[in-house]
């Protein structure tokens, strides 16, 4: 996550907000970002109902190996709240900026 914050203007150079959701507590948040050194960006909140917006988006493990966290997803919703890109990573995977920034550039 802290790579979306060295890329910030890249993404709102092409009109587009940063949005962190996971369904970890505000609290959990707010200890994570201060441990990393904060994100100017919004990290939501979807402890509860616990994971339904994660449910919602096809992302939320019910099974093992950890049940009840989300996948690493990526979702760009375009101006007209239309679903225009979204992939699932590996946990251990990290997006690259350049792949979100040629989707969003697709839709300019």
């Amino acid at each position: 996550m802290p790579g979306y914050q060295k890329d910030l203007e890249k993404f709102a150079g092409l009109d587009a907000q940063v949005v962190g959701v996971s369904v970890d507590s505000i609290f959990s948040h707010l200890e994570w970002q201060k441990s990393l050194g904060g994100f100017s960006y919004a990290l939501a909140s979807d402890f509860y109902p616990h994971g339904q917006v994660a449910e919602q988006y096809g992302v939320l493990r019910t099974g093992p190996p950890i049940p009840g966290i989300s996948e690493r997803a990526i979702f760009i919703i375009d101006k007209e709240g239309k679903l225009a890109f979204s992939h699932v990573y590996e946990l251990s995977e990290l997006p690259e900026n350049e792949e979100l920034l040629q989707a969003l550039r697709k839709l300019q």
